[in-house]
């Protein structure tokens, strides 16, 4: 119980630093439009920095329901720790509010900076089974249906981009039918980007390819069986064999953070999930990343290309 106890504190000190430099630049400024009516800031039970760090630290693989980590864990063993939280139901209602502090945390605080070298990777999100997908009211006009490698999926396409130490830089949520080569999509994902960017076949495009090449990102791909062979540099083969890292990042987030599941109840508790996992991945210690060095082995094989 001890390292949880150490886990949980950390953790809520890196939050609890930022909510507070956040407070102090941004307090009061509220974007009130057309509408100059005062309006009451009541201070709620739970600070902001409590709900994220209770939100992130679900993520980190020790619970599977999130209602039974709150009421056993945070009203429970926690009690001390949280000594002003709110009902269950309550929580849920309020965990929104802190949704723009969390994005701005993950981006300023918590993401990777890009190092030259960017893997790029998606995957799909299911909100239900595809025999309910015509009955599911919760994402009904949201979800869309699209077929991957693992066959047809209704829900969301997630889209990351990561360095080579296994940190996430950037990411958009998209349908699922949206196509991988979409340019659009990398409008938003290769903003903060440059160097080189290693992907899968799936991303072949030469569309895909000219538009990366005008902003200073030139796209690194596998051949499909089908095309011509063209010479490619050893490091750039090597680096195509690193692209463990994105499927592992995949994996982590899928298995330990949770970010699938048909438990949702409505859309903004869906967009809370994921965005908390995000945040959670960039705390595990078992982040993969690209040895230096290449081994013996690696040089032979590539030899034979």
């Amino acid at each position: 119980m001890q390292t949880t106890d150490y886990k949980i504190t950390e953790l809520f000190c890196v939050i609890d630093d930022f909510c507070k430099h956040f407070e102090a630049e941004n307090g009061g400024k509220l974007l009130l439009g057309d509408d100059t009516t005062k309006r009451r800031r009541r201070k709620a039970s739970l600070s902001d920095s409590e709900s994220m760090t209770i939100l992130l630290y679900f993520h980190f693989g020790t619970f599977r329901n999130f209602k039974h980590y709150y009421l056993f864990f945070i009203k429970g063993t926690f009690k001390t720790y949280f000594p002003d939280a709110v009902s269950y139901n309550r929580f849920v209602e309020l965990e929104s509010r802190v949704f723009f502090p969390l994005m701005f945390f993950l981006n300023l605080r918590a993401f990777g900076r890009c190092t030259g070298i960017t893997f790029v990777d998606s995957t799909m999100i299911p909100v239900c089974h595809n025999l309910r997908r015509y009955a599911n009211k919760v994402f009904k006009g949201v979800a869309t249906n699209g077929k991957g490698t693992m066959g047809w999926c209704h829900g969301f396409k997630l889209h990351l981009a990561c360095n080579d130490r296994g940190e996430i830089i950037a990411f958009v949520l998209t349908g699922a039918n949206v196509s991988d080569k979409d340019t659009k999509v990398f409008k938003v994902l290769a903003k903060r980007l440059y160097g080189k960017m290693f992907a899968d076949k799936g991303y072949i495009s030469q569309k895909l390819f000219d538009f990366l090449f005008e902003d200073g990102i030139q796209l690194v791909t596998g051949l499909r069986v089908n095309m011509k062979n063209k010479l490619m540099t050893f490091y750039d083969r090597m680096m195509l064999r690193k692209r463990y890292i994105i499927e592992t990042i995949n994996d982590l987030l899928k298995n330990t953070a949770q970010i699938v599941h048909s438990r949702h109840r409505s859309v903004t508790n869906f967009i809370m999930n994921l965005v908390s996992a995000l945040g959670a991945y960039c705390f595990f210690e078992n982040k993969p990343e690209a040895l230096q060095g290449y081994c013996i082995e690696d040089t032979k094989q590539l030899a034979l290309f």
